[in-house]
């Protein structure tokens, strides 16, 4: 019997399963979580043709699959959804999918009748290793990614990575850019024991792949219970992202979210190294990770530094019109700005200058 992760929230607490074959358990957990509800999955198009649903006798709700399509038009039809088929107060809403089903369902369960329970079923690597687990959830806009939504903590996690054998090779590597960014963030040993598992990890050796997950998913959770809303620690968690969020609407998500995120860390990491807050090296260091898993450490050659910048503005971390980045301070360490902040001015000059080169 695999021990489940407990995540301790401030309205209690959820467990997170990580088991391969875990999809089968699907609905006897609905049942112990949720006796007598409703049930209903929301799934995107693309997994809901290529994998079984893990409620066969409930209905599935699809919207079309990428990140262009978390929306809040996506929302609103979910919705009217829901509610053109009478569900009520005893819906339960499984998301069944990668990460932009695990924030959109999510955030349709935090809506919904003001707040319906939820389960997240995640599918892919992006979203077992990150999405799945801390209980943000929304969708994007036209000014930028995420910036409309709600925490709302699921009932539960049920991580199955049988599942990842299905993806393809791209979908499947980019989700590993979340998993160095913990190690390098919080845990150098497990940035060695990532690089030491490299092959087996490419090969989607089952045993590895679920050490592999359970790892993140402890190592996202101590820093969630530390801080549920975001207001503080939090932030360490969105490393490289400040420019990965930005690359992504730039290309208008033609670089997907995990590649987008490993270049950005390296990045990141080059600025706050120009900046002094990085150890020299560090970037380096990461690059190399990111390159024995597959994954890209340099911007696209038709990005400007204006286009980014510009990107940059509406992020969720800036502060006063500051654009701002949680940094590093060395590999496995994240840098501490102090008050409780997390982030730091980021250098724009810096970046520009880097850029350049």
């Amino acid at each position: 019997m695999v021990t489940p992760l407990v995540v301790r929230h401030s309205a209690g607490s959820y467990a997170v399963i990580v088991r391969s074959g875990g999809c089968a358990d699907v609905p006897q957990l609905v049942e112990e979580r949720h006796p007598h509800a409703r049930p209903v999955v929301i799934a995107d198009a693309t997994v809901a043709e290529l994998l079984p649903s893990p409620l066969a006798a409930a209905p599935v709700f699809t919207f079309p699959a990428g990140e262009r399509h978390k929306t809040r038009a996506t929302w609103s039809t979910l919705t009217d959804q829901l509610m053109a088929a009478h569900f009520g107060r005893d819906t339960v809403i499984v998301a069944f999918g990668g990460g932009v089903t695990t924030d959109l369902a999510g955030f349709v369960a935090a809506t919904f009748l003001r707040g319906v329970p939820w389960i997240a079923v995640p599918t892919t690597t992006l979203a077992m290793l990150d999405a799945a687990v801390g209980g943000k959830t929304g969708v994007d806009t036209a000014a930028g990614k995420n910036l409309v939504g709600a925490v709302h903590p699921p009932s539960a996690v049920l991580c199955d990575p049988a599942t990842l054998t299905t993806l393809p090779a791209r979908i499947f590597r980019e989700g590993l850019a979340e998993a160095v960014k913990h190690a390098v963030a919080l845990d150098p040993r497990y940035a060695d024991w990532i690089a030491a598992h490299s092959d087996l990890i490419a090969d989607r050796d089952p045993v590895t792949l679920e050490s592999l997950v359970r790892r993140s998913v402890e190592l996202k959770a101590e820093v969630v219970m530390d801080d549920e809303s975001e207001q503080g620690r939090r932030a360490v968690l969105n490393a490289g992202h400040t420019i990965a969020h930005a690359l992504e609407r730039v290309t208008d998500y033609a670089v997907p979210h995990g590649e987008a995120v490993a270049i950005g860390l390296v990045l990141e990491t080059r600025v706050a190294e120009a900046m002094r807050v990085a150890t020299p090296g560090t970037a380096d260091r990461i690059a190399q990770l990111f390159t024995r898993l597959g994954l890209p450490v340099d911007l696209p050659g038709n990005i400007t530094a204006a286009s980014l910048i510009a990107a940059m503005g509406s992020d969720k971390k800036n502060r006063a019109g500051t654009v701002r980045a949680a940094l590093l301070a060395s590999f496995g360490e994240v840098a501490d700005a102090g008050a409780d902040i997390w982030t730091f001015p980021l250098d724009l000059e810096a970046l520009e200058a880097l850029m350049a080169h």
